[in-house]
């Protein structure tokens, strides 16, 4: 098992299938992105960029799955929050994995990877 499975693994319900859910639907999405497991978290990267990153954050009853360069997607994807004021990152919160909107998921997936394609990750607020 590689650190990124670990850490998943390591999650308790329902966290744990809505990671392990999110994750098939990333790499279904994207299958040549690559999982690499930094600052204690699954991070993913796509043409060598980080691209999204999933997190449990401590006190809160959500997987926060965070955007690198939400804050250029959000004027597309208004269900992207601006999280403790990050300047740069957003994020789409799930408490259930029933309230896993997929389609719009792949959506923002996708939207990421073609500001990465585009070279289009600097113009922030």
């Amino acid at each position: 098992m590689n650190p990124v499975e670990e850490h998943i693994f390591r999650q308790t319900e329902p966290y744990q299938s809505m990671m392990l859910y999110v994750r098939d639907v990333l790499k279904t999405t994207l299958p040549t992105v690559v999982e690499k497991y930094s600052f204690r978290l699954p991070f993913y990267h796509y043409n060598k960029k980080s691209l999204l990153y999933m997190n449990v954050l401590r006190g809160t009853d959500f997987i926060d799955i965070a955007f690198m360069d939400g804050a250029i997607l959000e004027v597309n994807f208004p269900q992207l929050k601006d999280h403790n004021n990050r300047k740069r990152v957003r994020s789409i919160q799930y408490k259930s994995i029933e309230e896993i909107d997929t389609a719009l998921l792949q959506q923002i997936i996708t939207a990421a990877a073609q500001l990465i394609d585009t070279g289009n990750t600097t113009k922030y607020k």
